[in-house]
């Protein structure tokens, strides 16, 4: 009878996701030795090899691929197990590993932690600020529970198997200008069209932000951006604004109540808007993430009402 470690099936699981040893211990906090190590326990286990050679690394033989799979139901299920087991002890506790770009760490997560730590101080929250495209691998293995990732218009983002999607708020998105413009005056909309020979600031290439920001300037404004400056981080991108040598084009929750040294402005003849949404694994939550995610979807409706239009 073949008996099979769950924690080894993990180790499995990472692997089919990942590609490489190297990447597996990254992940997990092993050393590549040890990855190995724990998947050569579970090829013994199995009674089967699960790797072959592949140039200088490995990948999955048939065998392993097949196991893979069925690692995928049975982690699955042992989670699910573990949210009912926990969800009879009345109490709320356990840990949730949550993360999110940077507006939604700083305006949701933050706030919510707080009101988790005080409503369900038994409840261990483990808080960082990471892309949507970074947290998925991590999401989807069970290293994080939710992420906030945002969406804009016209750049819908892929929803991979294993994984739920429900969007917290939608918010617009402004033109920010440098106090000093020429169209920061008498705070009436700016069109895309005439921004065309300004230099702009955005996110990292391969972000949906940076992504919204070229495809907007090409079909709305009919120009390629002279796009120099990029920086996930938004202060960096305001900082730009400030300095007087950028514009760009920003959601609401990125910007500052007040500050004389940029100017935000509605976008003419055209509406366009980011959502950010909470990402879960399609399971049942566990007791403490179902009450994290109740205080996280207030939180956000909380800040999407709360906020005045930021103007100068």
């Amino acid at each position: 009878m073949v008996e099979l470690d769950l924690r080894r099936l993990r180790f499995l699981r990472e692997f089919e996701e990942r590609g490489t040893l190297a990447a597996v211990a990254t992940a997990l906090g092993y050393s590549p030795s040890t990855v190995s190590q724990q998947l050569a326990l579970l090829e013994k286990d199995a009674g089967t090899p699960l790797t072959e050679r592949a140039g200088r690394g490995l990948r999955l033989n048939d065998a392993g691929r097949v196991l893979a799979r069925h690692a995928r139901i049975l982690l699955a299920a042992a989670e699910a197990a573990e949210a009912d087991l926990a969800a009879l002890g009345g109490e709320v506790r356990g840990t949730v590993r949550a993360g999110g770009l940077q507006s939604a760490a700083r305006r949701i997560l933050v706030p919510a932690v707080a009101r988790m730590a005080a409503d369900h101080p038994r409840v261990r929250l483990e808080m960082s600020e990471i892309e949507l495209e970074q947290a998925l691998p991590g999401l989807r293995l069970g290293a994080v529970d939710l992420v906030i990732g945002d969406e804009y218009d016209g750049h819908p983002r892929p929803r991979p198997a294993g994984t739920r999607f429900a969007t917290l708020l939608e918010e617009p998105l402004k033109v920010v200008l440098p106090a000093g413009h020429p169209l920061a005056g008498p705070g009436g909309p700016v069109a895309i069209t005439a921004l065309r020979a300004e230099v702009w600031t955005a996110s990292d290439a391969g972000t949906g932000h940076h992504a919204m920001v070229l495809g907007v300037c090409r079909s709305i404004g009919g120009y390629e951006p002279d796009l120099r400056h990029l920086s996930s981080d938004a202060d960096i991108q305001l900082e730009l604004v400030r300095a007087g040598v950028a514009v760009a084009l920003m959601p609401r929750l990125t910007l500052p109540a007040a500050d004389p040294a940029v100017a935000v402005r509605d976008l003419a003849g055209a509406t366009l808007a980011r959502r950010l949404m909470v990402v879960t694994r399609d399971t049942p939550p566990s007791p403490a993430l179902a009450a994290f995610l109740t205080v996280v979807t207030d939180q956000a409706r909380r800040t999407g009402t709360s906020d005045e239009p930021h103007r100068t």
